[in-house]
């Protein structure tokens, strides 16, 4: 059936309970992305991340997860995209994962800052040589005139650094870390009453965790 209006999909493959539950939710996080890797479910890294302006205008997206640990999610971008841009005026943003195969989701939230040069030299040079030469040729976010346009910046750059075993980074391009302030687990259940628990950073760095109603 096409029309959403009366879609509708029953969930019921698994369940949450608070015994269930780590400290720590990076555990819990890294327990429930292992299984989508697992099961070979497609792009099990992809997110949306979400980021607002200083006006408040929200804007969202899908990207990969390219790391993460107990301090924080890690992705990389252009520093002049719009994701860079809001984040240079609003310096925080929310991230969520949707795996239905699992009939669960994840939402993070958190403050953003850049990782240091030399972590951000690290991953560039562990990227494939055409990814290297595309953060150079595109300006991401800013128009373009055609599909040309690109492909012709793309094949300067490849000539420029054609005798060039080492690309070096770009100096607009790089990572950010989103430190968790909150992180929320969802699993799917009968009826529409989800398993839902959203674990909260106290001040003095531990984890306070409760069950919301879905």
């Amino acid at each position: 059936m096409s029309d959403p209006y009366y879609y509708r999909n029953e969930y019921g493959r698994s369940r949450l309970q608070k015994t269930d539950l780590p400290a720590n939710p990076v555990e819990l996080f890294e327990q429930w992305l292992t299984q989508a890797f697992e099961e070979d479910l497609p792009e099990p890294t992809a997110m949306t991340l979400a980021t607002a302006a200083k006006s408040g205008r929200v804007s969202s997206r899908i990207i990969l997860l390219k790391g993460y640990d107990t301090g924080g999610f890690q992705f990389y971008t252009n520093y002049n995209s719009k994701k860079g841009e809001d984040l240079n005026e609003n310096p925080y943003a929310a991230m969520s994962f949707f795996w239905p195969e699992l009939e669960r989701q994840v939402r993070i939230e958190g403050r953003v800052e850049k990782i240091p040069a030399r972590d951000s030299d690290l991953y560039h040079s562990a990227r494939p040589r055409s990814n290297q030469l595309g953060a150079w040729a595109s300006e991401q976010s800013k128009p373009i005139t055609n599909r040309e346009t690109l492909e012709s910046q793309f094949n300067a750059v490849s000539a420029a650094y054609k005798n060039q075993k080492m690309i070096p980074r770009p100096p607009n391009w790089g990572g950010y870390k989103l430190i968790p302030s909150g992180i929320e687990f969802w699993q799917g259940r009968e009826n529409r009453l989800h398993d839902r628990f959203y674990y909260e950073r106290e001040s003095t760095g531990k984890w306070s965790v409760q069950r919301l109603s879905p």
